[in-house]
């Protein structure tokens, strides 16, 4: 029985008109974003506000920051939650060897791993000299709340998303480790809440839900039959155990300019990164994003959703680091942001154990009519970027 739907428009509150960047090629249809009187988005404004700060006055205090939870005696004095892909791989391995903390890497298992997903997950350990903790869930149920995600947020990468959030938050408990590191706040850096600009922690108590949960908590899935005890794993611990061993959450984007290509080059000279062969499917790229067999079905449905897809997410972040022009960033996202993920399309469906029809059954119910409409039985954007000059 199909489960629903409320709707694309309705959950994320889009805005009807349609109004994209006029600096990079973002659109007003990103979930929280904002744009200014100029018709600026949020991220854009922000990557100006990176050209002006003192960096040498920011790494001064990552120094302090350091200093004030280095650990004497050997134990781990920080958590990087880290895929060993490039940015949590360059961020682990810089706290190690430039800044002599003692970092203890956790990784939430992908759905399924790629071959260089896992070779890079491999060699961060060995090559990187990190040490690790895999969290990988019960499979089964793993795969149910893929298949619920997909119905009821659309996005079945949502499983993923708790655990990669939470299961550090479960370890930092564990290991009594109140220091934890990620890398950018992708809320500032790629368009999203601006509360925490100006800052360098992120809220647990409030951030979780708003910002990286669709306004839907793990515990909340109970109520589509899915047992309590079996969402523990992907579940924040209780906050006052987190309030108990005082713990931050901190980014390196705020001490350290974040530069994806940048770290890139840094993990391939000191983790022993790997991209792939050719570019991933959806954008031009090759270096981001390779860990799991399902990525692609997580970048889809935001376009499906968003109108807004892998290449566009790129494009926009290089764009702002001056890598590429706005108008070959419209160019790209004209060629592949439309594409169909088709290389792990049926390893998608047997893996939520779903038909064909029923997928795009899904999906077409995710299909905002302010954003699609149906040209000679085929789907098109009403108002795609490069018609939009």
């Amino acid at each position: 029985m199909m489960i629903p739907y409320k709707g694309t428009q309705k959950r994320y509150n889009l805005p009807e008109k349609i109004l994209f960047c006029k600096t990079c090629t973002i659109s007003n249809q990103r979930p929280r974003i904002s744009f200014d009187e100029k018709g600026i988005c949020s991220a854009c404004n922000y990557a100006k506000v990176k050209e002006k700060i003192n960096w040498k006055e920011r790494e001064s205090l990552l120094w302090d920051l350091c200093n004030k939870f280095r650990k004497s005696n050997g134990e781990y004095d920080v958590i990087v939650p880290s895929s060993g892909g490039k940015d949590s791989a360059f961020t682990a391995h810089l706290l190690k060897n430039k800044y002599k903390m003692n970092p203890l890497t956790v990784t939430w298992s992908p759905h399924l791993w790629t071959e260089v997903g896992f070779q890079n997950f491999q060699s961060h350990i060995h090559i990187g000299s990190l040490d690790n903790v895999l969290g990988t869930p019960n499979g089964k149920i793993h795969r149910q709340l893929t298949k619920l995600s997909l119905e009821i947020i659309g996005d079945p990468f949502q499983p993923f998303i708790y655990g990669q959030s939470n299961f550090p938050l479960q370890i930092a408990v564990q290991r009594k480790i109140p220091f934890i590191m990620y890398g950018e706040n992708g809320e500032v850096e790629y368009g999203g809440h601006l509360k925490n600009a100006n800052s360098p922690t992120r809220d647990y108590k409030t951030d979780h839900k708003v910002h990286y949960f669709s306004g839907i908590m793990p515990e909340q899935l109970e109520q589509y039959g899915v047992n309590k005890k079996d969402l523990i794993p992907y579940m924040m611990p209780p906050l006052e155990l987190l309030d108990q061993i005082k713990t931050e959450i901190h980014f390196m984007g705020y001490y350290h300019r974040w530069i994806p290509q940048e770290n890139y080059y840094y993990a391939v000279e000191n983790t022993g990164f790997k991209p792939k062969n050719g570019r991933s499917e959806q954008t031009y790229s090759r270096y981001a994003s390779l860990d799991d067999q399902l990525d692609g079905f997580h970048y889809y449905l935001a376009y499906i959703k968003f109108g807004l897809g892998r290449a566009t997410s790129d494009t926009a972040h290089e764009i702002r680091d001056g890598h590429i022009t706005r108008d070959e960033g419209v160019a790209l996202v004209k060629r592949f942001d439309h594409e169909f993920p088709k290389g792990y399309f049926q390893t998608f469906l047997d893996y939520c154990d779903i038909e064909k029809s029923y997928f795009f059954e899904v999906v077409d119910s995710w299909r905002s009519p302010h954003l699609w409409k149906k040209e000679n039985g085929e789907w098109v954007l009403r108002h795609p970027i490069w018609e939009h000059e």
